[in-house]
């Protein structure tokens, strides 16, 4: 195969839905995919549609009456056979011309930029993404897949060594085998088509396990892999529970990687699986856990009050909160508190709280009735351990709304300042 050339690598522009020409395509796409919800999905297994009597439906967190898809329920057998056909698959897609491999994940970001206006709707329709967080999702996924192309063509050529007299000696990078790649519902396209696309380059054969919150964004990446040309069996969408289906996949004696995204809590339990040999394993499981946060912003008492105030209520409750990288804490000196304090409060009470698709809310929902109740029970939680400056309470409408919630004076030993929360609390 000839040699591929590929440009430089740049990052994806963001559509600016502030252009009329983009807010109607942006409104057009959704009018699309609207017509295609409460349709049907089936897992996808050893190159085939994988069905089973039990199913997951898929809502719409602004409205969660609106039923997105529904989506087949893997069981333990189908999982568990997953992972063996990706095993036996996985000595031909590993021998698979690198360039060959770059070409499909570059054809993958291409498809993706096609479609971007339609993944946008989807994320904002079953995950609850504001027009500009969904478009900055898809657009992190065009960028992995893009990213990673170019890295898998770096690493395809041997490392230089030192050659020592009378020795040859050569570094290549191996594929490993099959991986486990099981992303968050935060980032449902980015993250997932992250992990997928760099372990699918590096000629792994890879079992997909989205979250339950959406499954329907992860059938449409599948869909989009096999348009581009991955080979059917390279690739397995398994939807279903993390206790039953996911611990499956860990424990698998084929299972050579797991790549995971999501709460430290399941991040160290599958570090704890995989970490236990399981009969007829002849290797150590290797995992990438990215697990959760609980970021701070730092504000001087020599700072630009009003753009630290700003960057604190932007970083908040962007996407509600909802994200491992979210200022979910403030710490503020002492000279500048009580301004700081009256900078937030007014900035956050500007904020409008309504369904993700009308672009003229600044907040959406949070993912789902179990996420909003335990917030409202971290926030219940922090009306005592400190002084509640605005928010506090559930918003209208029948989405899983909440209010940005400011509370100030905590103390950094409490549960508020030291769990993570995800969602739209701040702690001062």
């Amino acid at each position: 195969m000839p040699a591929l050339e590929l440009s430089a690598y740049a990052n994806e522009a963001y559509a600016d839905f502030t252009l009329p020409a983009n807010r109607h395509a942006q409104e057009e796409a959704l009018q699309i995919v609207r017509a295609q919800l409460g349709r049907t999905y089936n897992n996808h297994i050893a190159g085939q549609a994988a069905t089973t009597n039990q199913w997951l439906d898929s809502v719409n967190p602004s409205k969660p009456s609106e039923l997105i898809g529904r989506h087949a329920k893997c069981s333990v057998d189908q999982a568990v056979h997953a992972v063996d056909d990706a095993f036996a698959f996985f000595a031909g897609w590993s021998q698979t011309p690198v360039e060959r491999r770059v070409e499909i994940i570059v054809n993958t970001a291409a498809i993706l930029r096609r479609r971007k206006f339609e993944f946008n709707a989807w994320l904002i329709l079953e995950s609850g993404k504001s027009w500009v967080e969904a478009e900055a999702d898809t657009c992190e996924a065009i960028d992995f897949c893009e990213y990673y192309a170019r890295q898998m063509l770096r690493w395809a050529k041997p490392d230089p060594l030192v050659q020592m007299p009378g020795e040859r000696n050569d570094l290549v990078y191996l594929p490993l085998g099959v991986g486990i790649v099981i992303p968050p519902w935060n980032f449902p396209l980015a993250i997932l088509a992250g992990m997928t696309a760099a372990a699918l380059v590096c000629g792994n054969t890879v079992v997909l396990k989205p979250s339950s919150e959406t499954p329907i964004i992860a059938a449409k990446f599948v869909e989009v892999l096999l348009e581009a040309g991955l080979p059917p069996r390279a690739i397995a969408l398994c939807v279903g529970s993390g206790g039953e289906v996911g611990d499956a996949l860990v424990s698998h004696p084929k299972t050579r990687f797991i790549s995971f995204t999501g709460s430290r809590e399941v991040g160290l339990h599958i570090n704890e699986l995989a970490a236990k040999p399981a009969k007829g394993c002849i290797w150590i499981r290797r995992v990438v856990a990215e697990m959760g946060g609980k970021d701070a912003i730092l504000v001087d008492e020599d700072c630009d009050l009003e753009a630290a105030a700003t960057g604190v209520v932007q970083s908040a409750f962007g996407f509600q909160g909802q994200k491992c990288s979210a200022c979910s804490r403030a710490i503020v000196h002492e000279e500048v508190y009580d301004r700081f304090l009256e900078l937030v409060k007014a900035k956050t009470e500007k904020l409008t709280i309504g369904a993700a698709e009308d672009p003229a809310y600044a907040m959406g929902p949070v993912i789902s009735a179990r996420a909003r109740q335990t917030i409202q029970n971290y926030i219940g939680t922090g009306k005592n351990e400190g002084r509640l400056i605005t928010g506090g309470a559930a918003a209208p409408g029948e989405g899983y709304f909440l209010q940005p919630t400011v509370i100030a004076d905590i103390d950094r030993s409490a549960r508020i300042f030291q769990e993570e929360i995800f969602g739209p609390v701040l702690a001062v």
